[in-house]
This record gives structure tokens, C-alpha cells and sequence, in this order.
């Protein structure tokens, strides 16, 4: 079993990985195919060593091939097995079929599954649809699904979970809900971003021991952000604070001024040298009493900002901005320097408005916000989110970030998926931390690209460990300030 991969693929390129694999490595399918069952039926025994009674569910492609291979193993090792068939199993061909009959000449009789209950098992294995699925489910397959959710026993999925759009971690219908996915050769894309996580439960990786030389002839759609300590130097005993960059937030409207101290107070904890605020003087000076490392100025005039635009060495704006002339007025002044930008919250939403294109800047919109730069509604967004975040780089220039449930970064023509992070981040604040996290380590000389990659996996890793032991729920944006700090030492 092998730890998930950095490199992910869309189907097209998990394909081109067999292909490569069986013609110009010389191993065949059904070799292929006997592995993947092999390491199925290990995974199974290892999660439910209990399990006595499995309720096999296969599809007429390689998908169900694999779950035949299980069937049989499991069943050589004495287990009860009920192995369904979805769809018309005179369809079966290639090295499924070969699955398929090399199971009954052990004495397994397949079953054509009917619209109904699932046998009573100890375990269901979902082998119905593999990634090559494309659109909604529907007939036998919808039925299937539903029973399978409804069966009130644990799930293992083969490849993917059935429903599941494997480019895009997108559900046109049902799905799927498994506890455990095993996916095999190359790890699709759409397994860890939006629906995906919900839909696999613990997610499982074993290559098939493929040739090493297969990866070399098959480029990876996205990357998986696995960052190194190696990131963060460790500074020279000479260091002092002008060599690690002065960022201006600009942000904190009336009531919301705990955006901007959040993202500012993030912008220290990662290593700034220097943090100044431009905000309302309603506020200004309260927010450097209660956190006097913060530089917090009064900015209601263009000439205020200006000023202190011209002292820093990134801006970052958005949080806690608020539509207002006021914002509109900081905002101007902002986009209006040449200085490194990180846009967020409501300078995106007047963004989308202006309409305005730059290269040194990171946008970091949630799904509303990239829905309205790109003048399409959040579904569309979420239907498939890499396409989107590409699109939002690609229109207003610089790195874009798509935050969410596998928070994507598209940055010189490279797409890249933060695995981290949990449920608990749902909570007010935790954008403003990702500002001034980014905005900070901009500062800090880091590229428009090492800046928003490294950036938005130090914020998932920090959420994660904010949670850990005490629990998810509850969490605070404020919580991961200790957490930042020690994971980027």
C-alpha cells in the first residue's frame, strides 16, 4: 500500500498510464487486473477483519473485472460471497470477462441484480462504475446506488465511488457514500476536491507496482501540495526586521474590523517583518492596544493610503473592506500601485466589476466570489472547479486561488490541490488568515507561485492541527495563530 501521490491525473491521463503500461512495459490487464483484486481483498481484510458475508456489486467494464477478482479471492479464503452484476453482463469482455469466469469456475455463481434490497452481508463492495464515468446515472445503476446506501453495512469502493466524476469530484445525481476507496495505478484528480472527499471516506493508493518509467511518459494533470520544511529557511543570526518584508493590510470596515486584525495578526505569525493596518479611524487605534505588534492607521483619504501603499512591500486587501465609497476609494488606490497584491473578499467582489487584469497579484475568491468574477453561478463553479480556477488566472492575470473543500491553485500554467484541512475551517475568519498568510510570505520574497502554494497548504496543515484533540467543531480562525507559527519553524 502506498501513501497518496503527489501526481494526479484526469481519466484521460489515467488511461494513457495503462495503456503505457500493458503496450510499452509488456504488463498485461489482466495482470493489472489481478493485482488490483489482490489489493482490494487486503484492504477489505485489514479495515473488517470481521467480515464474514460480502455482497459483492459489479458493473459490465474493468471495474466490475476488479470486483470479480475480489469475489474470488474472498471466497477461496471462505468467505460467503453474492456477487451482482449491474447492467447486461453479456457485454463483459476482455479481461473482465476473464474475471468473470475464472470466479465461476471456482463454483461463484453471478447474479443479475433487480431493482431491489441487497442481499444482508457483512460488507458491500461497490465495483459498478470505474472513472470513466461521464454523465448522471440513471435505470439499474440509480437503484443500485441507493441500495447500496441504504444497506446499512460499510463500503468499499474500487477505483472510485460510483456517481462520482473522477475530473471533477462533481455528482450530476447519487452517489456513492463509501468508508473506504482504493484507487489504483494513478489517482484521479476529482477524488479530493469538492464532492470526492465526502464521497470516499479514508482514500487508499497502491500502483499496481507499475514501472517507475511510466510516470516519465505520462505527464500529471495537477499536483498534490506536499510542502517541505525546507520551504522555511532557517534565519541567519544576523537577520532583523527589514529583511523580511513590511505588508499592508487594508481592510475593517465599521464591525468588522477583526478581519483585518486576523489577517494581519497571520501576516506576523508566518514571519512578516513589519504588518501596518489602513483602516477606519473609528477603530484604528483600538486594534494596536489589543495587539501592539500591529502598525493599525487611520485611512480615509486617498492621500492616507497612498502614503502608506508607498512604505510597504505587498498589499493586501479585502478583508473586512465592505462595499462602501470608502472601500472603493482603498480599493482605487490599491490596484492603482505597482506594488504585489493579494485580493480577497470584498476587493474581489470589486474586482468582478472593474474588471481589471495584472501580474503580480493572487486572487483568493471562495465559490461565490469566483462565481461572480467569472459572471456564472456557483454550481457552475463547483461542476468543475479546476476549470474555474484556471479561468479566473487566466482572465484577471497573476495566481489564483479556489478555496473550498480541496482548495486548488493555478499559477504559470500548473494546477496544484491542497488535500488538507477540515470542516472546522467553516468558520468566519479563516479567509482572512489565508490573506494575510500569503500576503506575508509574498513579503518574505517567496514567488507569486511558492506564496500562494505554500500558503494555502500551511493554512489546511494549521486548521488540521488547531483541531487536533480538541475537535472540529468550534474551532476559531484565531486558533491556528500558535499553529502557524510552529509549523513554519
Amino acid at each position: 500500500m502506498k501513501q497518496l501521490p503527489n501526481n494526479l491525473y484526469t481519466v484521460e491521463k489515467t488511461r494513457e498510464l495503462d495503456r503505457v503500461t500493458i503496450e510499452e512495459f509488456d504488463v498485461s490487464g489482466t495482470v493489472l487486473m489481478e493485482r488490483a483484486g489482490t489489493v482490494a481483498f487486503e484492504t477489505l481484510k485489514d479495515h473488517w477483519p470481521d467480515a464474514k458475508v460480502l455482497c459483492i456489486v459489479c458493473g459490465i467494464g474493468n471495474n466490475g473485472g476488479d470486483g470479480f477478482v475480489v469475489a474470488r479471492l474472498a471466497y477461496e479464503q471462505g468467505l460467503q460471497v453474492e456477487v451482482l452484476i449491474v447492467g447486461d453482463g453479456n457485454k463483459i469482455k476482455g479481461d473482465a470477462l476473464s474475471a468473470k469466469q475464472r470466479l465461476e469456475g471456482c463454483g461463484v455463481n453471478t447474479k443479475v441484480y433487480g431493482n431491489g434490497k441487497l442481499p444482508l452481508s457483512d460488507l458491500v463492495v461497490d465495483a459498478v462504475f470505474g472513472t470513466g464515468l461521464k454523465g448522471e446515472i440513471s435505470g439499474d445503476a440509480l437503484y443500485v446506488v441507493n441500495a447500496i446506501n441504504q444497506h446499512g453495512t460499510p463500503v468499499l469502493a474500487l477505483d472510485i465511488p460510483s456517481g462520482l466524476l473522477a475530473d471533477t469530484g462533481h455528482v450530476l445525481g447519487e452517489v456513492v457514500q463509501a468508508d473506504v476507496t482504493i484507487s489504483f495505478v494513478g489517482l484521479n484528480q476529482g477524488l479530493l476536491t469538492a464532492k470526492g472527499p465526502g464521497c470516499c471516506g479514508e482514500l487508499i493508493f497502491d500502483d499496481l507496482q507499475i514501472p517507475s518509467g511510466v510516470a516519465l511518459k505520462v505527464p500529471a494533470s495537477v499536483q498534490r501540495l506536499e510542502i517541505s520544511a525546507s520551504a522555511f529557511k532557517k534565519r541567519d543570526k544576523e537577520s532583523h526586521k527589514g529583511l523580511f518584508g513590511h505588508v499592508l493590510v487594508v481592510g475593517g470596515d465599521v464591525g468588522m474590523s477583526g478581519a483585518a486584525r486576523l489577517a494581519c495578526e497571520a501576516a506576523l505569525r508566518t514571519g512578516a517583518g513589519l504588518v501596518s493596518l489602513a483602516t477606519r479611524y473609528a477603530h484604528a487605534s483600538v486594534i494596536s492596544s489589543v495587539r501592539p505588534e500591529i502598525m493599525s492607521h487611520p485611512a480615509e483619504r486617498e492621500n492616507e493610503i497612498q502614503f502608506l501603499i508607498e512604505k510597504a512591500n505587498v498589499v493586501a486587501i479585502g478583508p473586512g473592506l465592505g462595499k462602501s465609497d470608502w472601500a472603493a476609494t482603498l480599493f482605487a488606490a490599491a490596484i492603482s500601485s505597482d506594488k504585489p497584491l493579494v485580493v480577497d473578499a470584498d476587493a474581489l467582489n470589486l474586482l468582478a466589476v472593474e474588471h481589471i487584469r495584472r501580474d503580480n497579484w493572487i486572487l483568493t475568491p471562495h465559490p461565490g466570489e469566483a462565481a461572480r468574477l467569472l459572471g456564472i453561478t456557483v454550481e457552475d463553479v463547483q461542476a468543475d472547479r479546476f476549470n474555474a480556477v484556471q479561468q479566473i488566472a487566466e482572465k484577471f492575470g497573476g495566481a489564483a486561488v479556489l478555496k473550498g473543500n480541496g482548495s486548488l491553485v493555478y499559477s504559470e500554467g500548473a494546477t496544484y490541490l491542497c488535500d488538507k484541512g477540515n470542516p472546522g475551517m467553516a468558520s468566519g475568519g479563516m479567509g482572512d488568515v489565508l490573506t494575510g498568510i500569503i500576503a506575508s510570505l509574498l513579503a518574505q520574497g517567496f514567488s507569486l507561485t511558492d506564496a500562494a502554494t505554500v500558503g494555502v497548504h500551511l493554512h489546511s496543515a494549521a486548521g488540521d492541527a488547531a483541531a487536533k484533540g480538541a475537535g472540529e467543531r468550534g474551532l476559531l480562525a484565531s486558533d491556528l495563530m500558535p499553529a502557524i507559527r510552529r509549523l513554519i519553524n
